[in-house]
């Protein structure tokens, strides 16, 4: 089931096959260039993995805070195998970035929580610009493999 390398999923491995799932993309547009390189990264990795590009939807709202109540409305529509946060908070002089960082995480995970469905948090939470671009594209991408492989193993265990 897994790779003796820590944990990863071996190539070819069934909850890699994203051909039958349907997902959608929330990102927020706060620092847009970090969050248009994580979702591009995070959409060529989903038809990597063989999602076409016809089952994913695609939603932008203004800022991480944002996220979770898209994520619930996608959520309630009932049409979707797994949900994808995209967003970039960098830590500025005030406490706004704690603040903006532990909401959205809670509400992304409530959001799993209480629908019992996966979503794959890639909201960023950095030091500075340097450290969000040096993480945009494998974070995108890693979103992409999360939301693919738990919706598959929930499929499993359903």
């Amino acid at each position: 089931m897994f790779g003796a390398d820590k944990g990863k999923l071996e190539p070819g491995d069934t909850r890699l096959n994203g051909k039958k799932l349907r997902l959608a993309i929330v990102q927020a547009r706060f620092n847009e260039d970090i969050t248009n390189a994580l979702a591009a990264a995070c959409k060529a990795e989903l038809r990597q993995l063989g999602v076409p590009d016809a089952h994913v939807d695609h939603v932008q709202v203004p800022g991480a805070l944002e996220v979770p109540v898209a994520l619930q409305a996608l959520a309630e529509s009932a049409k979707y195998d797994a949900l994808i946060a995209l967003g970039c908070i960098i830590r500025g002089e005030t406490y706004h970035f704690e603040l903006v960082a532990n909401e959205s995480g809670a509400g992304v995970s409530r959001i799993a929580l209480d629908y019992q469905l996966p979503v794959a948090n890639a909201i960023l939470t950095t030091d500075n610009l340097e450290q969000a671009v040096a993480r945009q594209h494998d974070k995108g991408r890693e979103a992409a493999r999360v939301a693919v492989e738990m919706a598959n193993l929930l499929e499993e265990l359903a």
